[in-house]
Order: C-alpha cells, then sequence, then structure tokens
C-alpha cells in the first residue's frame, strides 16, 4: 500500500484586506499508520486569496512525498491550477496578477510532484474544511500576528502600518 496524503486547507480575513488566518490539516495514511499535522497562523494585514494560497503552499512545504491530494475551497486555486492559467500567467512573467510572489513560491513545490487538487464547498457542513475555516480564524485572533511583508511592501508604499 502506497502511503496516501491528504492536505485540507482554508484561509481567511477580516475586511479584503485585514487580519487573516490560514488553517492547515494534514492526514498521512500509511498501512497501520495515521498521522496528523495541524498548522495555523495569524497575519496582521493580508487577503483571503493570500491567506488561502499560504495554507496550501504552507501544507506542500511540510510534505516531501509526491502523490498528494489538497483538498481546498477556493476556486481560485483550483480553477488557477486545474485549468493550466498558472503556466500562461508564468510565461507572460505574471504581468497584471495579484499575489504573484505566492504563485511562484507554489510552483517551486508543485513542478516537483504529482498534486491533485479537489475542491470542496465552503461551510457545508464538511468536518475537515470546518475544522480548517476555525483554525484560519482562531489564527487572525492571536494577540501575536505575523507580517505579510511582502504583501505590506506592494500595497502601502507610503504608509508606515
Amino acid at each position: 500500500m502506497k502511503k496516501k496524503i491528504h492536505i485540507y486547507t482554508d484561509g481567511s480575513s477580516k475586511g479584503n484586506p485585514g487580519i487573516g488566518g490560514y488553517g492547515v490539516f494534514i492526514e498521512i495514511f500509511y498501512k497501520n499508520y495515521y498521522k496528523k499535522i495541524i498548522i495555523s497562523e495569524g497575519f496582521r494585514f493580508t487577503t483571503n486569496n493570500r491567506m488561502e494560497l499560504l495554507a496550501v503552499i504552507i501544507g506542500l512545504e511540510k510534505i516531501k512525498k509526491k502523490n498528494i491530494i489538497v483538498f481546498t475551497d477556493s476556486k481560485y486555486i483550483v480553477n488557477t491550477i486545474q485549468k493550466g492559467w498558472i503556466y500562461k500567467w508564468k510565461k507572460d512573467n505574471f504581468l497584471n496578477k495579484k499575489n504573484v510572489d505566492l504563485w511562484k513560491r507554489l510552483l517551486n513545490v508543485f513542478d516537483k510532484r504529482f498534486i491533485f487538487f479537489h475542491w470542496i464547498k465552503s461551510h457545508n457542513n464538511h468536518y475537515i474544511n470546518d475544522y480548517c475555516d476555525r483554525l484560519s480564524i482562531a489564527a487572525s485572533k492571536n494577540i501575536l500576528l505575523k507580517i505579510d511583508y511582502t504583501y505590506e511592501k506592494q500595497n502601502y508604499k507610503d504608509k508606515n502600518i
């Protein structure tokens, strides 16, 4: 039996932009072995799409295996990958695209593996997706929030945040 790896992700922000967070739930199945890994972080100023993307990236960076199924409620991510838009964007040097730093980071881990993206309808009683949603919201409420330097630098050059 091959190892089966499922990565469930979600991201959120209160305001868009605003404070945000992501949640990742990783399941590893192998014979009689089961392991779960839970990761979440909050950011002081970001967007929902950045948190959705970062959740997927962090989950993939955590796992070194080649065959992975990623479950996400982000059509932004699923459509970009499954419809091949990401490669057109890359060819066009991501001209006029948002979150270029994260798309490049995703490509870094994506191109080295076989990854299947599966869309899940959000807030539809999928217990792990709902759990990731709660993780992302809880992370955004932490007292110490991380700084999304790339986003803040690109969008607030003239402001001291």
